[in-house]
This record gives C-alpha cells, structure tokens and sequence, in this order.
C-alpha cells in the first residue's frame, strides 16, 4: 500500500503543494497527511464545486496548478465549474484532481447502493468531460503518474485526474483533537428524540452514520417514526423535507449534519418559509462518515444563520435536556423551526447498514405518508 505522507512529498516536487476539497473515506489518509503537512495551504471546502473554484483563484493568482481532492460522488457538484469555467473552450484551467471511486464496478468490492451507478459511471464522465486520468492502487508507479500528468496539465492547461481504487493509502494511526467531552453523542441525542416525537411523525434524515443509526434505534424501540433516510445526495435532506411538508399541514422534521448542511446552505432559503418544516442539526464540527475530518464551518453559528435565513423560531442546544425542551416546542409550535445541537464526535464500530432495498423503503415510506 502507498503511504500517505510519501505521496505527498511526490506531489510536493511536481510543485504541487496547495489543497482544497471536500473530505472523502478513500483518501482519509491522504486528507489527515495533507493536515499535517500543509496545513496553511489546504482549504476544506463546502462543497467539491467551490474547491474547483478556490482551486481556479489559486491558479489565477499563482499560475500554478492545485490539487483538488473529492469522492467520484462530488464530481456532480464540481461539473459546472469544470465546464463553464475551466474547460479549454473558456478558460483553460489546469486542475490536478484526485478522486475516490467509490462503487469501483468489480463483483469482490461491495458498496453502498448510492455508489453503484456513479462508480460504474465514473470513467466514462471523465472521458466525456475530456479529462485525461490515471488510475491508481496500492501497487502502482505513483512516482511516473504523478509526473506524467503534471506535466499533461502544465502543457495542455487542462483538468487531470488521478482516479484512487479502494485501500490504495496505507492506514495509519492518526490523532483527532476532540474538546467536546462534555457533549452527548449523537446516538444518545437521536435516541431522546424517538422517544419525544409523536408516532407517526414524518423524518427525514441526512446521508451518513446518523441515518444509519436513527434506522438502528427506530428498529430497537419498535417506533411508528416513518423516515426517509438520505443515503447519498449529501446536503439535500432539508430540500427533501421541504418538498414533502409542501400542500400539508403535517410537521415534517429534517434531521441533519453540519457537514451536509454546509454542503447546500442555502436550501434554508427555502425551508424557512414553510411553517411545518422542524429542522434539526446535529453539529460536531466533522465529516464523521469519512473518517471524521473537520467542516469548513467550524466558525459558524448556524442557529443565527438560519435566523437570519428567514426561520421564525431558533434554538441552540449543547445538551440533552436542552434538546428535549427545544423539540417539544418544535412539535407544538406553528412556525418554521430550527434547532442546532452541538455533539460529540464518534460513533459505534458496529453500526448496521439498511438490509431492505431502497425502493422497498421507498414504497414503505411512501405508503405511510398518505
């Protein structure tokens, strides 16, 4: 397997030394390794479309060419800059782009359903936006590709991509400074909610580790809670849950994560207009579900940002009680309702996937609205 902190230095004497993405399960080596060694020049993005842009600025004012990292899943965000702006045809930007496949079409690699079709997909959305790419794993020559597309980009002034296969980096033993001790896991804080929310209410949840364990917990306790997980479309829970509490009166709740709101802020543009949208952030300052990297947003309020946003009623909550005082009036109110709870980062190692087909819970859900 590569070492992390090597690749970088093979990155470093192509003078490829300046980062922006968005975190991705993959590359969690490579994007802790980045933090370590390049910690003022690497810029965790909101979302895989403004690292495309923070990586043309960095182009702009520089002439050299940045990296920029993401899941083949974000490829959908960064497309419009990649053609509007960095294509041949408008600006000729060289872009140096190193993405995990996730859902890589090989019958010994299982993955999540929402990364079957966009890993099968991925090479021939590359070709299709002219991107020269490379594909990499444990045992290849990271030394000659790294070389050879540099050069390639340097020379054509175009996008290229380094395509990384599952257990490409070495695992490494890495530290995650943690200064929330005296905050409640998110598992325990779900838990108080299904117990709290009236049966039969309308949840939405957001794609990662917190739908996964809300489906664990609603399965425990034999909870009549009809939930809509998010498996992938990360960041778009809230406009989900905005689309299903339109023409009603019934209170839907949206239960999401800071990572995933940053992603698509300004949906709550939209959200906050509904009086029956409750909508709940659960905020750890990190991209937990792929490996637990921190949030561009670690700086903002985002109960004050919803306010502003146009929700009527905001509350901020650092503990359990908080919490459970906050969603009871959530439940009885008839405003547009936020919530922002700080959390503890972590999870269980043993938390259990959906073993249903979507389009089974789909059906489920579906049926349960009407």
């Amino acid at each position: 397997m590569i070492e992390a902190s090597k690749f970088l230095d093979e990155l470093s004497r192509n003078d490829l030394n300046f980062f922006s993405g968005v975190p991705d399960s993959l590359l969690k080596e490579f994007c802790f390794a980045i933090d370590r060694k390049f910690r003022t020049k690497h810029y965790v993005a909101a979302n895989e479309g403004s690292a495309i842009g923070i990586g043309i600025g960095y182009h702009l004012r520089t002439k050299k060419i940045p990296v920029i990292y993401m899941q083949n899943s974000g490829l959908g965000n960064a497309i419009n800059p990649l053609i509007s702006l960095a294509d041949q045809k408008v600006y000729s930007i060289p872009l140096f782009l190193i993405v995990g496949w996730r859902g890589e079409p090989n019958k010994k690699i299982s993955d999540e359903p929402q990364h079957i079709t966009q890993g099968k997909e991925t090479q021939n959305f590359l070709k299709s936006l002219g991107i020269k790419y490379k594909i990499v794993d444990s045992k290849c020559n990271i030394k000659k590709i790294i070389k050879y597309l540099k050069n390639y980009s340097n020379k054509k002034k175009l996008p290229v991509c380094i395509l990384v296969k599952k257990n490409t980096f070495k695992t490494e033993k890495y530290k995650i400074n943690d200064d929330s001790k005296k905050l409640n896991f998110r598992e325990e804080l779900l838990e108080s909610l299904v117990d709290i929310l009236p049966d039969n209410s309308t949840v939405v949840s957001t794609t990662g580790i917190l739908s996964r364990e809300l489906n664990e917990i609603l399965k425990k306790k034999k909870k009549k809670i009809n939930n809509f997980m998010c498996v992938g479309g990360m960041g778009h829970a809230i406009s989900v849950a905005s689309g299903i509490a339109m023409n009603t009166k019934k209170k839907v709740f949206c239960f999401d994560g800071d990572g995933a709101l940053t992603m698509h802020m300004g949906s709550l543009t939209t959200s906050a207009r509904q009086n029956n949208i409750v909508h709940i952030l659960f905020n750890n300052n990190a991209h937990e579900s792929v490996g637990g990297q921190k949030t561009s947003s670690e700086h903002v309020k985002f109960y004050k940002l919803a306010n502003s946003l146009g929700y009527k009623i905001v509350k901020f909550c650092k503990n359990k009680l908080d919490l459970e005082k906050a969603i009871s009036k959530g439940i009885a109110g008839d405003k547009s309702f936020f919530i922002e709870i700080l959390c503890k980062k972590g999870h269980r190692k043993n938390i259990s996937r959906p073993k249903e087909k979507m389009q089974i819970l789909k059906k489920k859900f579906v049926k349960k609205l009407k």
